[in-house]
């Protein structure tokens, strides 16, 4: 039961801590579509079964322990980031168009988004390897192990997608959608800052 409380509680704290995963969600719901917004958590919970995936394998102690591999994965991660932070800063203004959002975001792109951003993100990795490694025993059978991965791929599925919800909403989408540019560049930057950061602190260890 330790364990079991330990586990949630950790969880619930990671996910809700701001991250990349949260500026991809509100971006893609506040600017494209309740849907894009909803897709994109669903990438997200996509990304963390990766994470369980090589942690529950072995590779994440494989990871934890190549620091060499670490970086380089960091480094991947930041790249990312980076490259989309850049792509939503440098992108032309659209026409103004009766604070309709933008739709051009296909399922697809919205799906690949989530996956990428949460899959790429060193903080997964040390949060899940770290969980597995330190809070769940070796003893815990491998039915419970795979139940602690489907409730953290669940859990960041359900805070994203009441993420979205809330940037989709109406009022304030329509409040927000005037100064669409610039909240896009601020999202923008946002991504920059956390691969910027990222990068930075990996090539310094």
């Amino acid at each position: 039961m330790t364990e079991f409380l330990a586990v949630i509680t950790i969880t619930m704290l990671a996910v809700i801590s701001p991250g990349p995963d949260f500026a991809m969600v509100s971006r893609n719901s506040l600017l494209r579509s309740r849907r894009a917004g909803l897709l994109t958590a669903l990438g997200i919970g996509g990304g963390v079964m990766v994470h369980i995936g090589y942690t529950l394998l072995g590779i994440g102690v494989v990871i934890q322990q190549s620091l060499l591999l670490f970086t380089v994965l960091k480094l991947i991660g930041a790249a990312y980031l980076i490259w989309l932070g850049g792509k939503m800063i440098f992108a032309r203004p659209s026409a103004p168009r009766a604070a309709a959002p933008e739709t051009a975001l296909s399922d697809g792109a919205a799906l690949r988004i989530g996956f990428l951003t949460n899959a790429l993100n060193p903080k997964t990795t040390v949060f899940i390897v770290s969980l597995f490694m330190q809070v769940v025993q070796p003893s815990t059978p491998l039915a419970v192990q795979l139940g602690y991965g489907g409730f953290i791929a669940i859990a960041h599925i359900g805070w994203f997608a009441l993420v979205a919800l809330f940037f989709s909403t109406g009022r304030i989408q329509a409040r927000l959608l005037a100064v669409r540019h610039w909240i896009d560049r601020a999202f923008g930057a946002l991504l920059l800052g956390f691969g910027a950061l990222l990068a930075s602190a990996s090539l310094r260890n």
